[in-house]
């Protein structure tokens, strides 16, 4: 009698009685926001009410690092827990006149692309391989439906998310950015072409209401709502672009304040779906950046366009909104977006172990307890465009080493601008760390464009 019931007992484990406990999963990927570029960093710049109400109200990192801060290399890692050196995506997929290899509908039979002004010449697949787990697959294995809305940027057609286990795509394209944000969105293309009026964002934000107010599923779902914006072209709606063009704003800085202000309506429209819908309470939330911001963002030095491994190209937002688990409040872990994939699928219920090769560990733990990561490596950057390369974080010493030889070295708590180069100083630490970089090297199997070894 014993045996039958703890047979009974496992299978209810897992059966859907167990699913339905899983909390849904909402994650809002953005493009380009910088670290700063939010109504409470920057309030006299920028308006974000639900963006900061989610800040208050979830747990706020500090630390959150982009391992490759480039919108296709962000997405392998983000969708694979594996970093873009070991995957061999470290640039963006290109496309245009200057790569004939590619088509004018982003299409290509070239597994990999060369940068004219990398000095390693380091060859960059142009698609994420199907071979690769994606956490959409692995997801659905443990009982979730997935939906995937907006900017893929990570091959073409082949290689879309509803090859790479989503169940379903909208608004996905071959390219990494619209033509405008006002329709129609994008140039040879026949995504959303029947739109005359919507304004991308609305757009998008339109697709994912619908999907949470007439769902029905008996299983938990995921949302990965992959926002176009804040990418360029920085182009605003009009109402935004002439209520910041009022405040003072000019320009670029007028759209693009305009642009986070739709952004942060999507936000908030996502949220109160999820509460009218009576399922906001069991949803986890989670918010944040492909890589830093085209413009300043202050109080750090670099960004999308230069010195991308500095703070202000590498380190974004991250927001964690689990309710009746998450207490409010900031945490200053390291933590990078290596460390989203075991993390949800240790929120999902699965095994973590089950996966090989990834390169993060799982928040979980941190989550919970709005604990400090004790992290047993460094953190590593990536890039393969220019000189500077390679990163590397461990405690509050941060190696930037260019493929010229040249290494610097930052202790980020005494000086979060990198003002202040200390390697002449401290020999030992640039050594040290210099050190890890080769082995880490080594282990992804980049010492041909090493620049440090």
């Amino acid at each position: 009698m014993k045996k039958a019931l703890t047979l009974i007992t496992l299978l209810s484990l897992t059966s859907g009685a167990f699913a339905a406990k899983q909390p849904n999963i909402v994650l809002l990927f953005v493009d380009d926001l910088g670290w700063a570029d939010l109504g409470y960093r920057q309030p006299d710049v920028f308006e974000s009410p639900n963006i900061d109400r989610l800040a208050k109200e979830g747990l706020d990192f500090q630390q959150f690092y982009i391992p490759c801060p480039t919108c296709s290399p962000s997405r392998s890692t983000l969708v694979t827990g594996k970093h873009p050196a070991r995957l061999k995506i470290v640039r963006h997929i290109p496309g245009g006149p200057e790569f004939p290899e590619f088509d004018e509908f982003g299409r290509t039979e070239a597994e990999f692309n060369l940068w004219p002004t990398d000095p390693a010449k380091f060859p960059c697949r142009n698609w994420l391989p199907l071979e690769e787990t994606t956490y959409a697959e692995a997801l659905k294995e443990l009982g979730y439906y997935n939906l995937f809305v907006g900017k893929w940027h990570l091959g073409h057609e082949p290689y879309y998310p509803e090859k790479q286990g989503w169940d379903k795509q909208i608004g996905t394209s071959n390219f990494g950015h619209p033509r405008g944000y006002n329709p129609p969105y994008f140039k040879n293309s026949d995504v959303m072409k029947e739109e005359k009026e919507r304004y991308l964002t609305d757009k998008l934000t339109d697709e994912t209401v619908d999907f949470i107010e007439t769902y029905e599923k008996d299983q938990p779902f995921m949302i990965s709502l992959w926002y176009y914006t804040v990418h360029g072209p920085h182009d605003g709606r009009a109402d935004y672009v002439k209520h910041f063009g009022k405040k003072g704003l000019e320009g670029r800085y007028m759209h693009y304040a305009a642009m986070v202000k739709s952004l942060d309506d999507s936000v908030g429209r996502v949220r109160k779906a999820l509460d009218k819908k009576g399922i906001a309470g069991n949803t986890i939330i989670l918010f944040t950046s492909d890589q830093g911001g085209y413009f300043e963002n202050p109080p750090f030095h670099g960004g999308k366009m230069k010195d991308t491994l500095y703070e202000g190209g590498a380190r974004v937002p991250f927001i964690v909104y689990w309710p009746g688990v998450t207490q409010p409040g900031t945490n200053s872990s390291i933590v990078q977006s290596t460390d989203l994939f075991p993390t949800l699928i240790e929120i999902a219920g699965g095994d973590v172990s089950k996966y090989s090769n990834l390169d993060g560990v799982s928040l979980l733990k941190t989550i919970k307890e709005n604990s400090e990561l004790k992290r047993g490596e460094p953190i590593y950057g990536y890039r393969a465009y220019e000189d500077l390369y390679g990163s590397v974080r461990e405690g509050d010493w941060k190696l930037l080493a260019y493929r010229s030889g040249t290494l610097k070295l930052y202790n980020i708590a005494d000086d979060k601008e990198e003002k202040n180069d200390l390697a002449a100083t401290h020999p030992e630490k640039v050594a040290e760390l210099k050190a890890k970089l080769i082995d880490w090297e080594k282990e992804m199997d980049v010492v041909q464009y090493s620049g440090v070894q």
